[in-house]
């Protein structure tokens, strides 16, 4: 008992708390780039004001975030960071994978993972197309209501799976599952079938269809989708055109993973 005890004792002094405070500060900041009051960025951080009005300070002076009014906005030196990601083994495997899906259903191909309550985006081919919802590297969408996200939610056990959903589902637009036993019925299907179609449940006018991307031991670690204008293509058209094209490319990237890690 002493043992684990002197060595909990050495975690707690190695670890830093308001380092630890001040990222998750930064990354609520991050994934909002229209900016949060303080008592926004408290509330999803679940910290005192206190701490995270001292880290909202910090960030300010260290110039990832800049101050307008109430709002606290992160500058380009965050974007720089998320940047950063496509240099990581995974997009790096992923880029040419979307690329490929993306000239070939002319429409925007992205690569995500789960990151708390939202997906991260990691990768991205774009179309020239324009959608009002602005997507890169480094962009958060909430995962309940995306086609990405749901196929990382559905890959996970009940009870955890409910960490990552909010107490409050808020309807995105009329098509919305607002109800949890009804999203718990889209999970299992998304399980059975291998794919998500999600009709303008985040945006009217946007659809999108996702497949998981499984690791070497069958875990599923990213999301491959394409979202596309809902009058462009009718919903069978995507059932025959587009999710073939998804689940294949999805399987080629986890293909590309299990080879890469022999």
């Amino acid at each position: 008992m002493a043992i684990e005890s002197t060595e909990e004792s050495a975690e707690s002094r190695d670890f830093v708390t308001a380092l630890a405070r001040g990222l998750d500060v930064l990354r609520v900041c991050a994934g909002r780039p229209e900016g949060l009051t303080l008592s926004e960025v408290a509330n999803f951080v679940a910290l005192p004001r206190a701490a995270v009005r001292r880290s909202l300070i910090t960030l300010v002076s260290t110039g990832y975030l800049f101050q307008t009014g109430r709002l606290f906005i992160p500058t380009t030196k965050v974007l720089s960071l998320s940047a950063r990601v496509k240099d990581m083994p995974l997009p790096r495997l992923a880029q040419p994978i979307l690329e490929s899906l993306s000239k070939v259903l002319d429409e925007s191909a992205s690569l995500a993972v789960l990151d708390g309550k939202d997906i991260l985006y990691i990768g991205r081919a774009e179309a020239n197309r324009i959608l009002s919802v602005d997507l890169s590297v480094g962009a958060r969408l909430p995962a309940w209501c995306t086609s990405m996200g749901r196929v990382l939610l559905a890959s996970l056990p009940e009870e955890e799976r409910k960490q990552h959903i909010p107490d409050q589902l808020t309807m995105r637009t009329v098509h919305t599952i607002g109800d949890k036993s009804q999203l718990n019925g889209a999970f299992d299907s998304i399980r059975k079938q291998g794919f998500c179609i999600l009709d303008q449940e985040l945006e009217l006018g946007l659809r999108s269809v996702a497949a998981p991307v499984y690791d070497s031991t069958g875990k599923v670690i990213a999301a491959l989708n394409v979202g596309m204008h809902a009058a462009r293509l009718s919903l069978d058209a995507v059932d025959e055109n587009v999710v073939p094209a998804v689940v294949k490319a999805a399987q080629d990237l986890s293909e590309a993973i299990q080879l890469q890690n022999k």
